[in-house]
């Protein structure tokens, strides 16, 4: 009997054992705040699109157990996802505990449809580093990921939770790691899990992934900080902030993802055929619905846009776009631009732009038109936009005085204005009456020259004749005085 006691005690305690592991209920978590407390997550359609789900008839607490095998009455199916975990492996996370974290991550794996075609899974490590340990596309088949999720080890030290989001938006959730495109319909999920407070930004970040179309859920373990988690998760916070007192039983989260990623009416399973978005009614039920600016069409499942622009009222001076949004907006004929009040259309300057290649001149034709000129004394080339000189005359180097005038493309000669003459050198210019008045002067000169040479020739000869005379009288003299002798 003294054996079988401590059997009896030791089975008691075995049985205990899994209601030891949760949080007392009398005592609060770090916060007694939503998240403590999870609901069934509002149904989506294709590719995430928000639809609405009807209100379970209560609230589930953590410590409640359901088999996942019963979730949705045995005709759960999990949607297809690209599915990111991003896990906090700093100093604080002890390595027991980190092995519980594992063993969450591969439970969830569990109850997922893992395939190329199925569900993708990748795994983001962080501490005060970040390593993205497979991508969406390393593993296809649970066996493989949940090896891969075992070998992950500890980074062990701070704790980065901003940086961890960014780098899987900007490396996990990519084409080429294996995401699937916007025309897949594939929602993207992550799941943060951490037990402190980050120690850089996350609120912009968060931001920036939730308006990527990344869903976020926060799981917050012992000392996380419940307003981090809140500015992680994506809305409602009361469905996708979780809170678990410690690390022994964050396990017990699995079957709760398994029935958040549950599909179990039409608007989930992708079979609803709602061109826009389905709308789950509850029991299996669901109804279409269209986006803003479209109407439902009589099939009750495809849609069309309120066409605006056919009402004549858009006020457009062009040409009126409709918008998916069921809006509109006004465009522009070629060679105009929109003015300021939106409907209103002028003609571009493309001039104002530049000279648009225009060597010289660029003239605006109205209508987005322009054409290319010369200055005075070149010439247009044959590409419309050059110019070449016409006479050499124009490119002020010729010399001249006064005129230059061309004889071709590369002779020219220089001229004066009236009133002027050219001068030897073929480019000063004198005054016509400077000119006469020095000619004058010469030829008076040369007159006065000639007149007095003259008169001193003459009075030589004056002289010479008078003494030749003289001479001539005395010869006759002598002459006749032998002769009477």
């Amino acid at each position: 009997m003294s054996l079988l006691t401590p059997s009896c005690h030791l089975r008691g305690l075995l049985w205990l054992w899994p209601l030891l592991l949760l949080p007392p209920p009398a005592a609060p978590g770090p916060l007694d705040r939503p998240g403590i407390r999870i609901r069934r997550p509002v149904t989506r359609g294709p590719g995430g699109s928000p639809g609405r789900s009807p209100a379970p008839a209560s609230e589930t607490h953590l410590g409640a157990t359901r088999d996942p095998g019963k979730v949705g009455q045995g005709i759960c199916k999990t949607r297809p996802l690209d599915l990111v975990f991003i896990i906090d492996s700093s100093r604080s996370v002890r390595p027991q505990e980190f092995t519980k974290v594992k063993t969450f991550v591969s439970r969830i794996i569990d109850t997922l449809d893992i395939g190329a075609s199925d569900t993708r899974v990748a795994v983001v490590n962080y501490a005060s580093t970040v390593k993205i340990e497979f991508q969406l596309q390393t593993y296809s088949d649970k066996r493989s990921l949940k090896q891969a999720v075992g070998r992950i080890a500890p980074l062990s030290t701070g704790t980065m939770s901003g940086l961890a989001i960014q780098t899987a938006m900007e490396e996990a959730f990519t084409v080429a790691a294996g995401a699937r495109g916007p025309s897949s319909n594939i929602p993207k999920v992550a799941i943060i899990v951490t037990d402190g407070r980050p120690q850089d930004q996350v609120n912009e970040v968060a931001a920036r992934a939730r308006a990527a179309g990344i869903e976020l859920y926060a799981v917050g373990v012992d000392r996380a900080d419940m307003e981090s988690l809140k500015m992680m998760a994506s809305e409602p916070l009361d469905e996708h902030v979780f809170y678990v007192e410690t690390y022994g039983v964050i396990e017990k989260l699995s079957s709760r993802f398994q029935e958040t990623f549950c599909a179990v009416d039409p608007c989930v399973l992708g079979t609803h055929q709602c061109q826009h978005v389905c709308i789950s009614d509850g029991n299996g039920k669901h109804h279409c619905e269209c986006s803003q600016g479209y109407t439902l069409n009589a099939d009750r499942k495809t849609c069309s846009a309120v066409d605006k622009c056919a009402l004549s009222t858009h006020g457009c001076e062009h040409i009126c776009v409709n918008e998916r949004s069921g809006s509109y907006h006004c465009e522009c004929h070629e060679g105009y631009t929109l003015n300021a009040d939106r409907k209103t259309c002028s003609a571009q300057d493309k001039c104002a732009l530049g000279t648009l290649g225009c060597q010289h001149i660029c003239v605006n034709d109205g209508a987005g038109a322009y054409h290319c000129e010369c200055f005075e004394g070149y010439s247009l080339n044959a590409d419309k936009k050059t110019c070449s000189v016409d006479n050499k005359c124009v490119l002020g180097t010729h010399g001249c005085q006064h005129i230059c005038v061309s004889d071709g493309a590369a002779s020219y000669h220089c001229d004066c204005f009236p009133g002027y003459i050219l001068n030897e050198d073929k480019t000063t210019c004198s005054a016509v009456e400077e000119a006469r008045s020095l000619i004058s002067t010469e030829d008076s000169c040369g007159c006065e020259a000639t007149v007095a040479f003259q008169e001193k020739v003459s009075s030589y000869l004056q002289r010479l004749n008078t003494k030749l005379d003289d001479i001539l009288e005395k010869l006759q003299v002598n002459e006749y005085g032998q002769v009477h002798r």
